[in-house]
């Protein structure tokens, strides 16, 4: 008989065509997701006089570049869309471009659209790609180089990295969200702390989560150090999925099930590190530095840099003088000069349904900008009233896009301005050169918004949800 498997190990021996001597493994790739930035790799097939090998597998997405505001697109962004768009045209490659109904940031079209499937290896030049594992997919973020190689041979070379599983018992308090036990993980380990490993989500907490939330947890894994994150599909996975677009139909359905179902880690299956959480001991969470490890509860305080190890303590200073904060402050209090909602991490239904919970029949202190993760949302959240009640408390409602998660498309925080924002990343200039960025939920975003500083969500949450 075999010995237990991880679930990973699984998904991985399914996809191994061969392996080197030196251990690096050649990976058959299931979906290829490309978008604006993979114009080198085009470049270099196109160098060669290659083709992409398998354009049914290779869909490619207009979002980076997005326009989510009405007026003239500059030249240069709009050169990357056409890019993009000629690249496609040529290789034969269905495109969700600008006009298309279903266009959006790939990270949350591919779900929704049912490309992201249980047990398929999903490649994209992006590193959030880790977000597709919430389906039960083996994805991760890839380079340009590998992106040319994907087109050019639907494989890849990887080295098989450890495997890591984080145990979430408990449940999430009300007002508490993926988003905060994702920031919880990776302030207490690190944002290396995964380094080298392939995550799987299990445990109580996962298992009565939604698949947005879901999402959120895997598409953060690699701020954490992650090569990916990895849970098991489960009974919420095929309810989420069926139906969907590019998902299997009729009798193709009930056997992808079935096949489904048997993706699971065996029992007695061994990690190379496990560790547990305790849902219920995690609060609203907010960063206060430049990196997603830089976070506590919003009921902290900015710590004091003379209280660090002295190697970290110079940095800490840094930090402190970039954010504008002093050490010793109280989180909640701060005030902030604008709010963001959207992207990858944040930008689905869900995550506009809890925003507008705290937003409905208030107004915002300061402008802010809601650009859903794509046009389905877009047009579910306006049948909802959802994009009724943003507009309503003064903030402006925006077509999808990664808009200013990573500001490639023109949406920017201004030098020196305070966002409050739902995105994964809170690096300098991340945002905008000299942006301050302090990443948390959306339901903790829209908070900052009613009050005009970082504020605890909970109570404006009562009797709401």
């Amino acid at each position: 008989m075999s010995a237990p498997q991880t679930l990973f190990a699984k998904l991985w021996a399914a996809h191994e065509v061969m392996q080197r001597a030196d251990g690096m493994s050649l990976l058959w790739v299931d979906r290829h997701l490309v978008h604006e930035g993979s114009h080198h790799a085009f470049a270099k097939l196109a160098a060669r006089g290659m083709a992409v090998a398998a354009p049914d597998l290779t869909f490619g997405v207009v979002d980076h570049y997005a326009p989510t505001r009405p007026g003239a697109v500059a030249p240069d962004i709009r050169r990357m869309i056409d890019t993009l768009g000629q690249n496609a045209a040529a290789q034969g490659i269905r495109l969700f471009d600008l006009r298309d109904p279903g266009q959006g940031i790939v990270h949350v079209v591919g779900p929704e659209q049912g490309l992201t499937l249980p047990g398929l290896l999903i490649n994209c030049g992006d590193s959030h790609t880790s977000t597709h594992g919430a389906l039960g997919a083996l994805a991760f973020g890839v380079g340009a180089t590998e992106v040319a190689h994907i087109l050019a041979t639907q494989t890849i070379w990887q080295r098989k990295p450890k495997v890591m599983r984080i145990m979430v018992t408990g449940a999430l308090g009300a007002g508490v969200a993926a988003k905060d036990l994702a920031l919880h993980w990776i302030a207490k380990f690190g944002a290396d702390g995964a380094r080298g490993h392939a995550i799987e989500y299990a445990g109580p907490a996962i298992d009565t989560m939604s698949i947005e939330g879901r999402l959120t947890l895997c598409n953060l894994s690699i701020e954490g150090g992650a090569r990916l994150g990895l849970i098991a599909p489960d009974q919420v996975t095929f309810d989420y999925l069926q139906g969907r677009a590019f998902a299997p139909k009729g009798a193709a359905w009930d056997s992808a099930v079935a096949d489904w179902r048997a993706l699971r880690t065996d029992a007695g299956a061994v990690f190379d590190r496990e560790v547990t959480i305790d849902a219920s001991t995690i609060a609203p969470t907010v960063t206060w530095g430049t990196s997603p490890e830089e976070a506590l509860p919003i009921t902290g305080h900015v710590p004091d840099p003379a209280l660090l190890a002295a190697g970290a303590q110079a940095q800490a200073r840094a930090t402190l003088d970039y954010m504008g904060l002093t050490p010793g402050m109280a989180l909640a209090g701060v005030a902030v000069d604008e709010v963001f909602i959207g992207s990858c991490t944040n930008g689905r239904i869900e995550d506009l349904r809890l925003a507008a919970a705290v937003l409905a029949g208030r107004k915002s202190r300061v402008p802010g900008l809601v650009s859903p993760g794509s046009a389905l949302v877009k047009r579910q959240a306006e049948a909802e009233g959802l994009a009724q009640i943003f507009v309503g408390a003064g903030l402006e409602w925006a077509d999808a896009g990664c808009s200013m998660c990573v500001g490639m498309n023109g949406d920017l925080v201004a030098a020196g301005q305070r966002c409050a924002s739902s995105t994964n990343r809170n690096f300098r200039g991340r945002q905008g050169r000299g942006a301050r960025t302090h990443l948390m939920s959306p339901a903790m975003v829209a908070a900052a918004a009613v009050m005009g500083y970082l504020a605890d969500v909970r109570p404006l949450l009562e009797g709401r949800v």
